[in-house]
């Protein structure tokens, strides 16, 4: 039998152990405002004015900056002066709150909430549920009453998708030509960017939000304009309320959130309520056949198990779902960003 540095790369399994300090010294970094501050500078600034702008130690912030450069956040220029810092352009474009393809809510959402669940990982893979009750103290029956459990996780979940749609909506919303439809209901829509996604690439739809009265009432007055004239809102719990007619249903993120008797029951709510030719819109991120990947999948699939009932599944476990619903004509899009498409037809 070989040495341990013949099986590979041993090193691989020590850049694992260390994956979690690498995204918290991200999230860090966005918190304290570094990326914000770089950007609205100007110009590079030292350790010593960083730290003493944001309010921190010296020798803590020199470290985390020294950290942003080998994650290849911020560069770095020595001077006879020192060393003086900015940002990349990867944060510029994505870690600073201004940005209108920031990133910064989702990772606040991470590293405030998710990382929380987390903790408890073996628990959630021992007993096969999520883990709201000993993360927070509340009860995990309900997993969005957890996640909604103040008006303000509510405006963080919210924000932190609307980010991740602002640089994936496209994508998935241009996987098909979706064209032909002009009435459209988007399913626990929440914050509406990829409604306003959807308005912007097909001028002639009209998109309905369909959430919870909580979720609508946040959206109303964060996150969608009232002079958006061609988004409106549907106040509801579409598994115990009706779902009007639509020709199009976009469901994105939110079978992934259930067992398979939840999805079967919504899609054939769905079914029911779609006008004849039209269809359901899934958007997922999906595994490959045999579940060996993406990895990114495998993780998301983790995340489900410590804060939803759901899992993610593969295309063939999508489609057997909208078959039992009644859809046929189902087709496949992966679009080699994180999150794909599955269109099913009535």
């Amino acid at each position: 039998m070989g040495s341990p540095e013949d099986l590979g790369h041993p090193q691989i399994i020590l850049q694992y152990n260390s994956g979690f300090l690498v995204s918290k010294v991200m999230f860090t970094a966005c918190e304290l405002g570094v990326f914000d501050l770089l950007l609205e500078s100007g110009e590079p600034l030292s350790s010593d004015a960083i730290a003493a702008r944001l309010g921190t130690s010296t020798t803590g912030m020199e470290r985390l900056l020294d950290a942003c450069v080998g994650l290849k956040l911020l560069a770095v220029e020595l001077t006879q002066g020192g060393a003086l810092y900015r940002n990349t352009e990867v944060s510029n474009i994505y870690l600073t709150k201004s940005s209108p393809k920031s990133q910064y809510h989702i990772m606040m959402y991470y590293s405030n909430t998710v990382y929380l669940c987390w903790h408890y990982l073996a628990d959630a893979v021992r007993e096969g549920r999520n883990q709201y009750e000993r993360a927070f103290g509340i009860s995990s029956t309900d997993p969005f009453g957890a996640m909604y459990r103040s008006e303000e996780e509510i405006l963080k979940f919210m924000a932190g998708q609307n980010s991740v749609w602002s640089i994936c909506g496209r994508d998935v919303l241009a996987a098909f030509d979706l064209s032909s439809f002009t009435q459209i209901y988007d399913l626990g829509g929440g914050g509406g960017a990829l409604a306003r996604e959807y308005v912007s690439l097909y001028p002639n739809s009209m998109v309905t939000i369909y959430d919870l009265p909580k979720v609508v009432q946040v959206a109303k007055e964060q996150f969608v304009p009232p002079e958006e004239r061609r988004i409106a809102f549907h106040e509801g719990d579409f598994f115990n309320d009706s779902i009007p007619e639509a020709e199009l249903y976009v469901l994105s993120k939110i079978l992934h959130d259930w067992d398979d008797d939840k999805c079967r029951q919504l899609l054939a709510k769905v079914y029911k309520a779609c006008k004849p030719g039209g269809g359901v819109l899934l958007v997922e991120s999906l595994l490959n056949e045999d579940k060996s990947g993406p990895l990114e999948t495998q993780l998301y699939s983790m995340n489900m198990l410590v804060q939803t009932e759901g899992k993610e599944r593969t295309a063939a476990e999508y489609s057997t779902l909208l078959e039992a619903a009644g859809f046929r004509e189902i087709q496949v899009k992966r679009t080699g960003k994180l999150y794909d498409a599955v269109l099913g037809k009535k």
